[in-house]
């Protein structure tokens, strides 16, 4: 399809159900996304102004509901993909290189010659796509080339993942178009973990790379991490009167890679006085009935965190449970009590011994004030810095996002919808 046939399209009403599907009702949304993606295709067309084929792909980002730090213990977890998304336009070629042009960010430029890691690229775009790539030629897939523009309304460090989507989006450009979309989703999202850990170098669970890659509400339990086991859990916020609320405090993740670190490591530190790699193996009553041997072996603050990880993964299949069930309230007890054990076990609000900013505690403070009862608020995604997660009543919402703006600053809450709908390709 040309550029001037997607733009038509886009000017027009034949995307409409499919933006409902991807972007939940609402006539304002409608027309801001017509022009989100007229704008990338007016982008596109300056790099390839007599493209006659072009194609146009989305990759949600995602929300943890349940289940904080519980997966790479081997845990529960419950997660959603959400409304904002990465896109990109793409004209697939034949010349062995990968171009992507995305927004605010530098031009990457893959030679399919040569996909071995490169210690230089590590922490960049180029690891993530050179690594996506190689995988897929390691299954034997030969991938001819192409040039894409991609812009995304999933932030970076907004705890939506970003990287999970842009992952997500290059590897279903490559899967359709190369491979006959035969991979499928799980095996997309274990290609973007790969690329993620081996050329990105950042050790990456894999929960955020199948949520944003499958799609919907999904209850995941990773007891076999190569194969997780996947629940769709049906449940519609919307219709039952309230809104998933994501507010990015603003708090830097810098110099935080060590906070980050050291919650699996105290974790399988626990796990090792048991003979186990991961807490997933160790059985709880005898992991309390040892406490006091324990205590000579390990910090209590690592006992405190696995006994936090074996609440929490229970937890994530409660609140699916109640989901499933309709019983609201239950749920939102389920979540205020993970919040509760992230504060108290897992310690993960704020930096250990940080007094000047505190912007997690602070945040879920005034939005308990807020709420007065009502709904749920818990720390959203790794901790220490970034986001937290509330369920508003719909009454409530648009107030409650003004006073997170007022504080965090204008922008910084997202009133946000569940998308069934993981990677995928928008046919016009």
């Amino acid at each position: 399809m040309t550029i001037q046939e997607i733009c038509s399209a886009l000017s027009g009403e034949r995307l409409d159900e499919r933006f409902r599907e991807l972007y939940g009702n609402g006539e304002r949304e409608y027309l801001r996304q017509r022009a989100r993606y007229l704008s990338a295709a007016e982008h596109f067309s300056r790099l390839c102004p007599e493209c006659d084929d072009v194609r146009v792909f989305s990759a949600p980002g995602r929300t943890e509901i349940g289940g904080n730090h519980t997966d790479h213990q081997h845990g529960c977890v419950l997660a959603a993909a959400v409304d904002l998304d990465g896109i990109a336009l793409a004209d697939f070629t034949d010349d062995g290189f990968i171009r992507v042009y995305s927004e605010g960010h530098e031009p990457c430029e893959i030679d399919l010659s040569d996909l071995s890691p490169r210690e230089e690229e590590r922490g960049t775009s180029n690891a993530l796509i050179r690594g996506i790539a190689a995988k897929f030629a390691e299954l034997g897939v030969e991938i001819g080339g192409f040039t894409a523009y991609t812009t995304s309304d999933v932030l970076i460090g907004s705890g939506l993942s970003s990287s999970a989507a842009f992952e997500n989006l290059i590897g279903t450009m490559i899967d359709l178009r190369y491979n006959g979309g035969r991979a499928g989703a799980l095996e997309i999202a274990k290609i973007g973990q790969f690329a993620e850990t081996e050329y990105f170098g950042k050790a990456s669970g894999l929960m955020d790379q199948t949520v944003s890659a499958v799609g919907g509400f999904v209850a995941i339990d990773f007891a076999d991490p190569s194969a997780p086991a996947i629940t769709p859990v049906r449940f519609d916020f919307t219709g039952a009167g309230h809104s998933l609320c994501i507010t990015d405090t603003k708090g830097s993740h810098a110099d935080l890679i060590g906070e980050y670190a050291a919650i699996p490591a105290e974790m399988k530190s626990v796990a090792a006085c048991f003979g186990a790699e991961f807490l997933r193996d160790v059985d709880e009553d005898e992991f309390y009935a040892s406490l006091p041997e324990l205590r000579g072996k390990c910090s209590d603050r690592a006992i405190l965190r696995a006994a936090h990880f074996f609440a929490e993964s229970e937890r994530a299949i409660l609140e699916a449970g109640a989901l499933q069930n309709g019983d609201l309230e239950e749920f939102f007890r389920l979540v205020n009590e993970s919040g509760t054990s992230s504060a108290e076990l897992l310690q993960n609000l704020c930096p250990a011994g940080a007094t000047d900013r505190q912007e997690i505690p602070l945040a879920i403070m005034l939005s308990r004030r807020v709420l007065g009862g009502c709904g749920a608020v818990r720390v959203h995604g790794g901790g220490f810095a970034g986001t937290i997660q509330a369920f508003v009543p719909t009454y409530l919402a648009e107030s409650y996002a003004a006073e997170m703006d007022r504080v965090f600053g204008l922008g910084s809450c997202r009133i946000l919808t569940i998308r069934p709908v993981g990677g995928t390709e928008i046919t016009i």
